[in-house]
């Protein structure tokens, strides 16, 4: 094992939507953070939308997780950027990133259009998805700015401030770090450049360790074309898992797991790896040599707790050895 790869997990701020009880256990969301921070995992991190996938609100409940701990860095994975007035945007963040004395990341994405409640989505929010992808651009630009300390003056095609300033600038200085989602596949040239020219590092998904490798290679070529240090840009990676012995009831309760999150599996084989800890603590392994600094552990189960011990006692242990 490499040993040098940072952990993070991903609190169920979905999961606690998907038993369907009124109010929602939120307390688990922060039972959870406890008892990673507890566990030494080094990052918790929640997801983000609006009305597609209902879920809490990601810098609410970050802020919440700031307030009962004291080590982990928080972080967004992912945030849609594009749904948020960048002013509005950058103050929420600038505040969780005071409440926690400096531990916010954003890790943000263009977010899809694939399906019917995508497409609502936006438009439940006002915003042209066809132009998702520029506005993201502008908000970046416009938050960092603002994080800069102001005043902001800004005429783009989505927003335009004239001297706009927070009256207080974020803990982290120059900037909260922004990461940017990057994949494999045809036509990803502009994801590749917004990352590369616009945030401090890089976040997948679904992509296998040789995929990834090969663009974080790609992005990283581009960051020193733009006369950035390649050195201070990292690469993160989402990843799903749900750890049991019994790779077959893995299988099967992370397949319901996905199926009520998503309403259906249409990633299969791309999640995962879904059985025993020494597989998971491998898989990670593989993207830490392929060049990831962090991976992000999201659990396809109902019994986030019982994975988490899992994560905590068979699979961290074996990765820092």
């Amino acid at each position: 094992m490499t040993g040098n790869v940072r952990i993070g997990v991903v609190l169920p701020t979905r999961g606690v939507l998907l038993g369907g009880k009124e109010p929602p256990p939120v307390d688990q969301v922060l039972r959870l953070a406890r008892a990673a921070e507890a566990a030494g995992i080094d990052s918790l991190w929640v997801g983000d939308s609006l009305t597609a996938k209902p879920r809490l609100e990601p810098l609410s409940v970050l802020a919440a997780v700031a307030a009962i701990t004291t080590r982990p860095r928080l972080g967004t994975a992912v945030l849609l950027g594009a749904l948020r007035h960048p002013v509005l945007l950058a103050q929420a963040a600038a505040t969780v990133d005071l409440l926690s004395k400096g531990r916010l990341t954003l890790a943000m994405g263009v977010g899809g259009g694939f399906t019917p409640a995508q497409q609502q989505e936006w438009l439940n929010a006002g915003v042209e998805q066809r132009r998702r992808a520029s506005r993201l651009e502008e908000v970046v630009r416009v938050a960092r700015g603002l994080w800069s300390g102001g005043p902001v003056t800004f005429n783009g095609k989505h927003f335009q401030l004239d001297g706009a300033t927070l009256g207080f600038r974020p803990h982290q200085r120059p900037s909260i770090p922004l990461l940017l989602g990057c994949h494999a596949g045809k036509d990803r040239a502009a994801q590749y450049r917004r990352a590369a020219t616009l945030a401090d590092g890089m976040i997948s998904i679904t992509d296998s360790p040789a995929e990834f490798a090969h663009v974080r290679d790609s992005v990283l070529g581009l960051v020193a074309a733009a006369g950035r240090d390649t050195a201070g840009f990292t690469a993160a990676f989402y990843m799903t898992v749900n750890l049991n012995q019994d790779q077959a009831a893995a299988r099967a309760d992370a397949d319901r797991w996905i199926k009520a999150y998503y309403g259906l599996n249409f990633w299969g084989d791309r999640w995962g790896p879904f059985g025993p800890p020494d597989a998971v603590a491998s898989r990670i392994d593989e993207y830490a040599r392929a060049g990831a600094r962090e991976v992000i552990v999201r659990f396809a189960s109902h019994e986030p707790e019982r994975q988490l011990e899992l994560l905590a006692e068979r699979v961290v242990p074996a990765l820092r050895a």
